[in-house]
């Protein structure tokens, strides 16, 4: 009986995301000035939105550490989010310097409020949350990456780009490890499975709306 609200709730999360991705996109297409730019020399364009949506998600989860570590006391956590939020810092420097400014996404606020509360929320309900949001997110970031470097796989003239995105992606899967280690045999009762929906459907929409505005 559960599993039917669930259920529900994991289908208005799809149907709110599938709706934010529709307006952005016509928003796009409505007032072009809130398009970022596609045009950066020796990039095609359809790189730029893949650069454009790792800045957008690198920006979003440092904010997440900052949330986490906005409202956390558990001693273990802070240094579980202090050395992640260190390595996250590190991902957006390095995609900053592989995307030009008018290539990034307009929304940058958006992003990082939303990361702040991604990471705030769960860190208010304790450590095991936070740990659980984590490990959705990563495991998100982690398909997301594996699907750029599998688009560029066969193109020699970005080997360099497609070796720093493994770096990145190989940072994220451990960091989705040691999240799903610290929390725990009994991490799958600590919060609701409709958070760990909310948390992929809210990462996806993100992506959807940083790669046009």
């Amino acid at each position: 009986s559960d599993l039917l609200p669930t259920l529900s709730a994991m289908g208005k999360t799809r149907t709110v995301a599938g709706s934010l991705g529709v307006i952005a996109l016509g928003l796009a297409g409505a007032f072009p000035w809130l398009r970022p730019s596609n045009v950066q020399e020796g990039l095609p364009p359809w790189l730029v939105e893949d650069l454009r949506t790792d800045h957008a998600g690198e920006t979003g989860a440092v904010w997440i550490y900052h949330g986490v570590l906005a409202v956390a006391t558990d001693p273990k956590l802070r240094t579980f989010a202090e050395h992640h939020r260190d390595t996250e810092s590190k991902h957006l420097t390095i995609i900053e310097g592989l995307l030009d400014h008018p290539g990034r996404s307009k929304l940058l606020l958006v992003w990082k409020v939303a990361g702040f509360l991604t990471g705030a929320l769960p860190a208010l309900v304790g450590p095991a949350a936070v740990y659980r949001t984590i490990d959705s997110v990563e495991t998100y970031v982690d398909h997301h990456y594996q699907y750029q470097v599998d688009r560029l796989q066969n193109m020699t003239q970005f080997e360099d780009l497609r070796a720093t995105l493994m770096a990145c992606q190989a940072d994220e899967v451990e960091h989705r490890d040691q999240a799903r280690e610290a929390g725990g045999p009994g991490r799958e009762e600590t919060a609701p499975r409709v958070w760990d929906e909310v948390v992929r459907v809210g990462s996806m929409t993100a992506i959807s709306i940083a790669r046009v505005i």
